[in-house]
């Protein structure tokens, strides 16, 4: 395999939000080695730093599932792939119209700044971030976006997102990485495979010499796509059943690490 890509969270990183000492040691030596790394997330780009400052490598991080292509070397967003203003509002207008209570954030810049609507919950620890904040839904619909984010009180996840998906058809795509209820919403043909296609063909490298990882629907493109798709063993129960593999071990013990150890012979 000439190439690693991993998803992040419920993959790589830990419940505690760290990567393992294990984990990082494989990705130094993996690097080191000569071997690709990509990060491939549904995270925004304001919430990959901590990864970076834990692994200590500057590999490109694919983020907002394949919206958003982004190298720490030089700070810059070297690929996007947004929805433009005219489809996020008639997505918007369709998924109101189909569900009233809905409200809406969307991720712009690759997730440098989030918007969202007075009543879309928004994490604790996002509350008094300087790059996230409320607006109207006029305003929220001026610019192109990352990701539209979609959420309409507990829902639950799997039944919701294929709601939002049959009502956004030919338009958008629809996918989750949660058991929150959140929907993520990105333009039509991206996804975290379609990115990582592209990452792979820049440094000449096959399908077939990809192995990824991932444990949430958001991944499966991805994991269908690589020669070697592997789920986590704490997956979801479909990713798990679509993947080539299924680690060992969970995120919370090594699985990506212990996977890569016997992979390339450590």
């Amino acid at each position: 395999m000439k190439l690693v890509a991993t998803d992040l969270d419920g993959t790589l990183v830990r419940s505690d939000r760290t990567v393992s000492p294990r984990t990082v040691k494989v990705f130094r030596r993996l690097h080191e080695a000569g071997v690709v790394f990509v990060l491939v997330t549904g995270r925004p780009i304001r919430w990959i730093f901590p990864v970076y400052s834990q692994l200590g490598i500057p590999a490109l991080a694919i983020c907002a599932n394949g919206a958003a292509t982004y190298d720490p070397a030089t700070d810059t967003i070297v690929h996007s792939a947004p929805l433009e203003a005219s489809v996020l509002a008639e997505a918007c207008a369709r998924l109101r119209a189909e569900v009233p209570e809905v409200v809406f954030a969307v991720e712009r810049d690759g997730g440098r700044q989030m918007r969202h609507e007075p009543d879309f919950p928004v994490g604790p620890w996002e509350a008094d971030h300087k790059s996230v904040g409320p607006a109207t839904l006029e305003e929220i619909l001026t610019r192109p976006a990352a990701k539209l984010l979609v959420r309409a009180g507990v829902q639950a996840p799997d039944e919701f997102t294929a709601r939002v998906g049959a009502c956004l058809t030919g338009i958008a795509e629809a996918t989750n990485s949660s058991s929150s209820g959140m929907v993520e919403v990105s333009a039509a043909g991206v996804t975290k495979a379609s990115a990582l296609a592209r990452v792979a063909r820049t440094h000449s490298v096959a399908a077939a010499e990809v192995v990824a990882f991932g444990d949430m629907p958001n991944d499966l493109p991805m994991l269908t796509w690589a020669g070697r798709g592997v789920a986590m063993s704490n997956g979801h129960p479909a990713v798990r059943a679509a993947a080539d593999d299924v680690t060992a071990y969970s995120h919370e013990d090594d699985g990506v690490a212990e996977y890569l150890e016997r992979l390339f012979g450590f």
